[in-house]
């Protein structure tokens, strides 16, 4: 029998100490919640929204790009760069969330966002990669800017509570849409925009793998098994590789191959790790657009980015605070100012680091589902990140047929608030009814919030109740009509 010394005992209460102090920080018991539970959510967030680590390098490469980064002539070369620096700047940006605001929101270069800088801003007369990501630091800035004087806040607040709810769900249907696009199931068609699978059956096998995760997560999520979204991954996952080592599906082509694999199959190319390299880091240039374009032409750029990354926060936040319960009693996420404060610096970071704009990432409600509330679930997602800088292979052995049935998941759970809004009443159920519809059926979030706001200042001004729309929401209608229209703008200012 042993007996414990003074020594033990004071080891013991100072590591007791230690851990009480880890857990009143990130308020595990307040939130009723456990470690592992958190850092389980972490992982689930990360396995969601990994896609980014192979999405944005083919987004962001190209000539130009390959020649900023490594002085190469060609596309190739500059990808692994650029997924080391995806990886980095998401870490950073997704741990300082975590620690700072202690909310489980996951940060990484924004879909959209990047599609910007790689289709419309470099390929601008005269206008290299580093001006892109110029643009993007400076509309950081600008919106930085706005959260110290508060604005930013102030605007977030004016929002009536069933918009919020609205964005929410919104956002639901959108995730549900994207989840669908990625394993295949929803596609374009020869009659219609859109289709089901392969002309009208789930005539494939990385289809079949999708079902297999969709079945096997909402059936955990019915016995209330911890952790289905994340059993539906792993699963799903292991059908994938069993069924790509059978069946080898091969990669999906349009016109030769409709039964593939949509973004790669579930396989490791050469080793598991890889030495990083940054060479991205710093490539960025703020006078560069303004000396080629002008100081005008460049502010409208930079605004018309500020517009995505500004409203797609908001509606992120409202989505994964009402998943997770984390809203105050004014429908308020935790510690708004400090999240919208490193969001802002996050799109700063994207463009010095050379990777477009980083934001906030509606795949983290993935994890709130699955029983995250604190910044640990987005310190450990973080981490993963700073991981799979040398693990980047063993990403892509989750293919997206795999990931998508979290994310169809979580779109469901979103539209169970759909409830919350009097539909009765038109001046609110028309400015809902178009925020949620046009967010998926534009594959826009931004484009969704807009309508609605337009909506909403249009619909109570008839309704007699004009007074009761709060200033700021005026004016965030008038320049939403003003970015709806920033096409013709810039053609005008830029001819």
């Amino acid at each position: 029998m042993s007996v414990k010394t003074t020594s033990d005992t004071r080891a013991d209460e100072q590591q007791s100490s230690q851990s009480n102090v880890f857990k009143d920080y990130f308020k595990i018991n307040e939130r009723q919640t456990t470690v592992v539970r958190e850092m389980r959510g972490g992982l689930v967030t990360f396995v969601a929204m990994a896609y980014i680590l192979i999405l944005n390098p083919l987004i962001l490469s190209g000539p130009d790009s390959t020649g900023a980064f490594l002085g190469g002539g060609t596309a190739g070369p500059n990808i692994p760069a650029i997924a080391a620096g995806t990886a980095l700047v998401a870490a950073v940006c997704t741990i300082l969330t975590g620690v700072v605001a202690n909310f489980p929101l996951a940060m990484a270069a924004g879909l959209g966002l990047n599609t910007i800088v790689g289709a419309v801003i470099v390929k601008m007369p005269g206008m290299t990669w580093a001006d892109g990501m110029g643009i993007i630091v400076i509309e950081g800035l600008i919106i930085l800017l706005l959260v110290l004087t508060g604005l930013r806040t102030a605007i977030f607040k004016a929002v009536p509570r069933f918009l919020r709810t609205a964005i929410s769900v919104g956002l639901g249907l959108f995730i549900t849409l994207v989840g669908l696009v990625n394993a295949g199931v929803v596609r374009p068609s020869k009659g219609t925009p859109l289709s089901l699978g392969i002309n009208g059956s789930f005539a494939s096998w990385p289809m079949m793998v999708f079902l297999v995760g969709l079945v096997v997560t909402a059936v955990c999520m019915l016995r209330k098994v911890p952790g289905a979204i994340l059993i539906g991954i792993i699963i799903s996952t292991v059908v994938a590789i069993i069924v790509d080592k059978v069946a080898n599906p091969g990669m999906l082509d349009p016109v030769k191959n409709v039964s593939g694999w949509k973004s790669g199959g579930p396989t490791i190319m050469g080793s598991p790790v890889q030495i990083p390299e940054f060479s991205t880091l710093g490539v960025f240039s703020i006078t560069g657009p303004i000396q080629k374009l002008g100081f005008l032409a460049a502010i409208v750029l930079a605004f018309s980015v500020m517009l995505a990354d500004f409203f797609d926060t908001m509606g992120t936040m409202v989505a994964v605070g009402s998943e997770g319960d984390l809203l105050d009693e004014r429908g308020m996420p935790y510690n708004t100012g400090r999240i919208l404060t490193i969001d802002s610096l996050a799109a700063t970071f994207g463009g010095m680091g050379g990777v477009s704009s980083n934001t906030s990432f509606v795949e983290s409600a993935t994890g709130v589902a699955d029983g995250a509330r604190t910044g640990l679930a987005s310190v450990t997602t973080g981490v993963l990140f700073l991981l799979s800088i040398f693990f980047a292979p063993v990403v892509s052995l989750v293919p997206s047929e795999a990931a998508a049935p979290a994310l169809v998941a979580v779109g469901f759970l979103m539209m169970q608030q759909v409830t919350e809004i009097d539909w009765h009443d038109l001046s609110v159920g028309v400015p809902a009814f178009l925020t949620v519809a046009f967010m998926p059926f534009t594959y826009s979030i931004t484009d969704g919030i807009g309508i609605g706001f337009i909506a909403y200042a249009i619909m109570w001004a008839f309704a007699g109740k004009a007074r009761k729309v709060h200033p700021l929401m005026w004016f965030t209608a008038v320049v939403f009509v003003v970015y709806f229209y920033l096409d013709p703008i810039q053609k005008l200012l830029l001819s």
